[in-house]
């Protein structure tokens, strides 16, 4: 029985090691997780575009402008971070199904204004909603786990748009009325655009009224916000 006992333990301690040595760092693991969740999203917005007669593209475009109202080409292609000769084609097809109409934009003469139609519109709410089977699957998470994971979603976001990978705009971290760290309590940060405190876990990711600051103030606000309280 001693023998045995101890055969056990030697094959226990033999095996421990093997994932210390043969175990991919974890962030290479969180990377193939996060790699995964993207293939479902895409499988998800392809199935769902399918359905309603549209591209991923398409639907995307009729969601931003029921979110932001009226927008230019340009405007669309910065937001969602597609070329401009992408947006534009899929701009003529969205036209030609009578789902987005053109009107001269008083601000820039030589460029039109994308507006949804009562039937684009509709679509554009739908589209919104293709994401949600996501929502769910997070809500499972504790509340600490929500918080921790959208905080890390949050920085990883910030790092590839300073890289040029993900669109600047819509995020309090890069917005001119983002204040950080100015107080102390649950809601250290504070929004100048509507004179209101934040809490960590309430800065947007996606804000119609984002402004962007300039680099140097980006950069500024980044440091504040590792900067301890």
């Amino acid at each position: 029985m001693l023998g045995l006992l101890s055969y056990r333990c030697g094959v226990s301690s033999r095996r421990l090691p093997y994932f210390d040595e043969n175990t991919e760092p974890l962030p290479a693991r969180i990377a193939t997780g996060l790699h995964k969740i993207g293939l479902a999203m895409k499988q998800q917005a392809w199935q769902q575009a399918n359905d309603e007669g549209l591209s991923p593209t398409q639907g995307q475009i009729l969601a931003v402008l029921v979110a932001d109202g009226p927008l230019t080409g340009s405007e669309l292609s910065a937001k969602l971070g597609v070329t401009l000769p992408t947006i534009s084609d899929s701009v003529r097809v969205l036209a030609e199904k009578g789902l987005v109409t053109k009107s001269r934009d008083p601000r820039h003469p030589r460029a039109s204004l994308l507006t949804p139609t009562k039937k684009g519109a509709a679509l554009g709410t739908r589209a919104r909603s293709w994401p949600e089977f996501i929502a769910t699957a997070i809500e499972g998470l504790a509340p600490e786990e929500q918080r921790a994971f959208f905080s890390g979603v949050m920085k990883m976001l910030r790092t590839l748009q300073e890289q040029g990978l993900v669109p600047l705009h819509g995020m309090c971290l890069s917005c001119t009325h983002f204040r950080t760290n100015v107080r102390s309590g649950p809601s250290p940060h504070h929004c100048a655009l509507v004179d209101a405190p934040l809490a960590s876990d309430q800065l947007r990711l996606e804000c119609p009224e984002h402004e962007l600051a300039l680099p140097a103030a980006r950069n500024e606000l980044w440091e504040q916000l590792l900067r301890p309280s």
